[in-house]
């Protein structure tokens, strides 16, 4: 089995290795391929909101972020054993950017965080050509960024503006970025770069990242609540 659909979002039934081989051959391609890290939130807005249902619908990969969505596709019988989230595929995703001399730009953030993350890949990477911006989805910041990912000549961006505003934006600016692949992190550079921990490797592989992510940050249960509704949705679904 390829890919499994979850309430109608297709999640591709790819572990870690599988996506970065399959990034490397869209860099090879060319042209312009999208990437999302499909979480339950991401499934439940595309219930309502139809215009990003057809973003996640038109992507080249949609990758199984968090437990949420492995459990539901492997319910279809997604053979998987891992997530693949933004936040871990960014470092081996620059080691195969620097053996492959791609050109990396990370995109988002607060102001800092991103050259931050870059002068960190460099160093783990010394043959890696990554550049940074801030920036932001506000039209009025388009010019200066899609300069400055030419100016790079970028193969690979990684746009870190959060859900839904990042796919959204690569969707709307695709055939100007001139890139090959454009992924969207939310908050991956927050956590490589310290400003928030993660969870312990126990609790990520448990599937317990979520409680620590709460724990951390209270404000989350008003986005969390979405996910018992999720669960329902899920095995209502396999019974209709």
């Amino acid at each position: 089995m390829t890919e499994a659909r979850i309430l109608g979002v297709r999640v591709d039934c790819l572990g870690m290795g599988a996506t970065l081989g399959r990034i490397e051959q869209f860099a090879d391609e060319g042209g312009i391929h999208l990437v999302a890290t499909v979480n339950p939130e991401f499934v439940m807005r595309a219930q309502r909101d139809r215009e990003f249902a057809r973003v996640l619908e038109s992507a080249g990969l949609c990758l199984p972020d968090g437990m949420g969505v492995v459990w539901a596709a492997r319910r279809q019988g997604c053979a998987l054993r891992e997530t693949v989230s933004g936040v871990d595929l960014i470092q081996p995703l620059a080691a195969m950017c620097a053996r492959r001399g791609f050109r990396l730009f990370l995109l988002g953030a607060a102001p800092g965080v991103a050259g931050e993350l870059a002068a960190t890949l460099r160093l783990a990477n010394p043959t890696l050509e990554v550049a940074s911006h801030s920036g932001g989805p506000e039209p009025a910041q388009e010019a200066e960024t899609l300069k400055l990912i030419h100016e790079h000549g970028s193969q690979l961006l990684l746009v870190a503006f959060g859900a839904p505003a990042q796919e959204l934006w690569i969707d709307r600016l695709r055939n100007r970025l001139g890139v090959a692949v454009a992924i969207g992190v939310g908050g991956a550079f927050d956590f490589l770069t310290g400003r928030v921990p993660r969870a312990p490797a126990w609790m990520r592989k448990a599937g317990l990242e979520w409680l620590f992510r709460l724990v951390r940050q209270p404000w989350r249960i008003r986005r969390m609540a979405v996910l018992p509704i999720y669960a329902v949705k899920v095995l209502s679904s396999a019974k209709s």
